[in-house]
């Protein structure tokens, strides 16, 4: 370490972190961490998760090649601004979540900020309803403010899902709920099958339109108890990753009425989404679809029982805007093998 102190990123976390804290003086250098937990996720034989940031890129290359052929033609032409391979794999989600249609984009934070602006334009009211907890609060650099003229307002500021109740007895209204499943940061909370139902009512009985962070959606369906298509069914839009749970090279998708889609795809071009060729995070996303999704299914009740492990050790605390995120753990060994996020 030189004199200058150091902006320290804690990689997993968020792809919209923002800067970190100063290393007290004596204390091992943020590489130094990072080399340390990177030796432990290798060297363990089961894992509740391996990030594929701890891979070497021959080893991320070598996965992806050999997965591939099983998931797509790869005598097809590559792709050029979202066609070919990147519509097959919208396509497929839109299939997977009983929507009409799906659009890819580069990231998630990118996704919903596009997806809650059409909203907006939609019914005509630039309020969001969500909890002070979620991803766009959090990690996002008041992108919604700044970038979309969106404003937040929160039925509950309790580390908790919003209930039915508090929905309905907000005291401004409000265009669109945006509910996180799980909320990540109160310790990957999930209300049960009745609570989500409800809680979707009560928007609707405000007039409101309904949008998932299902970020990790993926992995709700043994808790709620229903499919993919029948969680995504109770909202208006939602948003999935490609890289938490399924390991894949980045990327995720906004699924619900193709109008929206459609239009979503325009702002995606004018929010530099447009990017020429995707094939490689396409096909590491089909490959998760393909491999990861039913491993998701299968380990969701160890995974869930380690994260509330991991909240009651360190909660998050409450806060009404942008926070810190908290540091990584050392990965802890399971039996059963299975991967859970990086924030537990």
């Amino acid at each position: 370490m030189t004199g200058r102190s150091r902006v320290l990123h804690d990689p997993g976390m968020s792809d919209t972190t923002g800067q970190g804290a100063q290393e007290p003086a004596g204390e091992p250098s943020a590489e130094e961490r990072w080399a340390r937990r990177r030796a432990a996720w290798r060297a363990a034989e089961r894992t509740l998760w391996r990030p594929c940031f701890t891979s070497t890129v021959g080893e991320r290359l070598a996965r992806l090649t050999a997965a591939a052929p099983h998931v797509y033609d790869l005598d097809q032409p590559t792709d050029m601004y979202g066609d070919r391979i990147v519509e097959t794999l919208e396509e497929r989600v839109a299939g997977l979540l009983g929507t009409e249609a799906a659009a890819f984009f580069p990231t998630g934070t990118m996704a919903q900020q596009v997806a809650l602006r059409c909203w907006a334009g939609r019914t005509g009211s630039t309020t969001v309803a969500t909890h002070p907890l979620s991803h766009p609060e959090v990690h996002e650099r008041d992108a919604l403010s700044t970038l979309g003229g969106l404003r937040t307002v929160h039925p509950t500021k309790a580390p908790r899902m919003p209930s039915a109740a508090e929905v309905r007895d907000l005291d401004e209204p409000f265009g669109t709920l945006m509910v996180e499943l799980p909320l990540r940061e109160a310790g990957f909370l999930l209300p049960s099958w009745e609570e989500l139902v409800a809680v979707t009512d009560a928007a609707r009985e405000r007039d409101a339109v309904v949008h998932f962070d299902g970020a990790r959606l993926w992995e709700c369906a043994t808790h709620l108890g229903r499919p993919l298509d029948g969680i995504a069914g109770l909202a208006d839009s939602v948003y999935v990753s490609f890289y938490k749970s399924l390991d894949g090279l980045g990327g995720a998708a906004l699924a619900g009425p193709r109008t929206l889609v459609d239009e979503a795809k325009a702002w995606r071009h004018r929010y530099g989404g447009q990017v020429l060729q995707q094939f490689p995070t396409a096909l590491s996303a089909l490959i998760g679809l393909e491999q990861e999704l039913p491993g998701c299914r299968s380990t969701w009740p160890t995974r869930a029982w380690s994260r509330r492990r991991c909240a009651r050790v360190s909660p998050r605390p409450v806060c009404p805007g942008r926070g810190s995120t908290p540091r990584n753990r050392t990965p802890t060994s399971s039996r059963s093998g299975c991967r859970t996020t990086p924030s537990c």
